[in-house]
């Protein structure tokens, strides 16, 4: 009998998941778009059941159908949009819509008070990170405050992985990657829950029971079986983070190795010796046990282009859905007459605050330089040299930290923009390896669920069997001084507007 591995992630704006083999062939894979709610400036949600599970079910048949005759999945991995809170009664029941990871930006307030109460250095020591938008802590602080109700209804607080895991196996648990980004309630040193500064937000035994991506949780229950088409019995793992199944679906398991994520936002993942204190970055726990690494992230990324396509490419849209012309590719064409710079136009692309190295809230979206010459192509470059310049930031903030970088390895959907890919080497002046298979995160939760179960062959069978390398982009020495300039530039703009950009989020609001 042959054995297949199903992994599924459940992302911002879409889920997908794919079946592989031991070798790491794909059999079959699946896509589901799905839409972020919004339903106030600084809020982002999900609806764990509509969302979430109803993108696993869907996903979880389509594949299950294509099993061929003759094979078997010996595993499920799961990962998925983080850190979010959704709490849920004794029933498992959703008591409201998942507040979403750092794009949901509600509680500048409970930071503020947490750091009041203590100390953001004590905080920082603690958990590896200062408190942010990214954190899960203040976020159940949150809910305590502003819905008492739902908070003393709430048995568990749980994240998107928890939640579908929970679905199948009965059982509430967490990664402690994802979990370390439940700040102020996981200890960074020790990696477990810790209740410190617990008091003011929640009790611990409320919280997942805690575990490593490439451990098993449980098996799939009766029920499930029927609804998904997952035969029952059939173990799961204790899943992960969408940023970090990606990286390893790309290969980034040692010291040195970089994943920059392309995707709805930016994320980076970079494992390292030891965790050095930052406060620019998230020190996390990684997928398997005593590994750390430092993880960071732009509030959009993936999203700003949608953006920008929407509201200034209606007409573009309209000719993908006549003939099919996709319109991002329309727009990358433009941008591409741009030359670097874009004519002397610069992006802050913080269309929804800023997370890593900022941990801005109140950041803002900014074009400055337009001038009555300038084109829609102009405007979409200047947009992609923000990401680029917003990217390279975090990396300078990882080697500020001591950490070095020997490869990048760029993934996601945004890395099959290759003018994206170039603007972002000649930026940072870093090559860029793209792997053949770029599916994403759910290519890496196939894998952890065969490493859990001991079928792969441990982490060579990863770069020997399931990664292979598609294409390099090398940085153009030649642009560099003009992008130094701008870079330089965009950090000066960023610093010395960020009084007004703050003053016109609070009229936002």
């Amino acid at each position: 009998m042959g054995w297949l591995f199903l992994g599924i992630d459940i992302g911002s704006y879409s889920s997908k998941g794919v079946l592989c083999t031991t070798y790491g062939e794909i059999v079959a894979e699946a896509r589901i778009p799905h839409e972020i709610s919004i339903p106030k400036p600084g809020y982002a949600e999900h609806d764990a059941d509509k969302v979430w599970w109803a993108d696993f079910v869907t996903i979880a048949n389509a594949l299950t159908a294509k099993v061929p005759p003759g094979e078997k999945i010996a595993a499920v991995g799961v990962s998925g949009v983080g850190a979010c809170v959704l709490p849920v009664d004794r029933n498992g029941k959703p008591l409201r819509p998942a507040i979403l990871y750092g794009i949901d930006t509600r509680t500048t307030s409970q930071i503020e008070y947490l750091e009041n109460i203590y100390s953001r250095e004590e905080l920082t020591v603690f958990g590896g990170a200062r408190l942010t938008s990214q954190s899960a802590g203040p976020k159940i602080l949150w809910i305590k405050q502003n819905e008492p109700g739902i908070y003393r209804l709430a048995e568990k607080f749980v994240t998107s992985t928890t939640y579908i895991i929970h679905m199948l196996t009965g059982h509430y648990v967490i990664d402690r990657h994802v979990a370390s980004y439940f700040n102020p309630l996981l200890n960074i040193q020790s990696l477990d829950w810790d209740k410190k500064f617990a008091d003011e937000i929640v009790e611990l035994d409320r919280l997942p029971e805690l575990g490593w991506s490439d451990e098993i949780a449980g098996n799939i229950h009766a029920v499930a079986a029927k609804e998904t088409g997952i035969l029952e019995g059939t173990p799961v793992t204790f899943g992960a983070l969408d940023g970090l199944a990606e990286g390893i679906s790309a290969g980034v398991v040692n010291p040195g190795e970089l994943m920059i994520m392309y995707g709805s936002t930016a994320g980076f993942y970079l494992p390292i010796e030891k965790p050095l204190p930052t406060n620019e970055l998230w020190i996390v726990a990684g997928a398997l046990k005593g590994q750390y690494a430092y993880a960071g992230g732009l509030a959009t990324s993936g999203t700003a282009t949608t953006w920008f396509r929407d509201q200034f490419g209606l007409d573009l849209l309209g000719k993908e859905a006549k003939n099919g012309q996709n319109a991002y590719a329309a727009l990358a064409a433009s941008a591409a007459y741009s030359p670097p710079g874009a004519k002397g136009l610069l992006m802050l692309p913080f269309l929804s605050g800023e997370r890593t190295p900022l941990f801005d809230t109140k950041a803002r979206g900014v074009f400055a330089g337009l001038t009555l010459s300038h084109t829609r192509g102009d405007m979409y470059r200047a947009l992609l040299e923000g990401t680029a310049y917003a990217i390279r930031s975090n990396l300078d903030a990882m080697r500020k930290a001591g950490a070095e970088i020997d490869h990048v390895i760029a993934v996601g959907g945004g890395a099959s923009n290759d003018l994206w890919l170039q603007i972002v080497s000649d930026v940072s002046g870093i090559p860029q390896i793209v792997p053949e298979k770029t599916i994403g995160a759910c290519y890496g939760d196939a894998f952890l669920a065969g490493l859990a179960v001991g079928t792969v062959g441990g982490l060579e069978a990863l770069k020997r069997d399931w990664v292979k390398i598609s294409k390099e982009i090398i940085p153009d020495a030649g642009k560099k001084a003009r992008y130094d300039q701008f870079y330089q530039l965009f950090r000066d703009l960023y610093t010395q507007s960020k009084e007004v950009i703050h003053r016109l989020a609070d009229l936002q609001g």
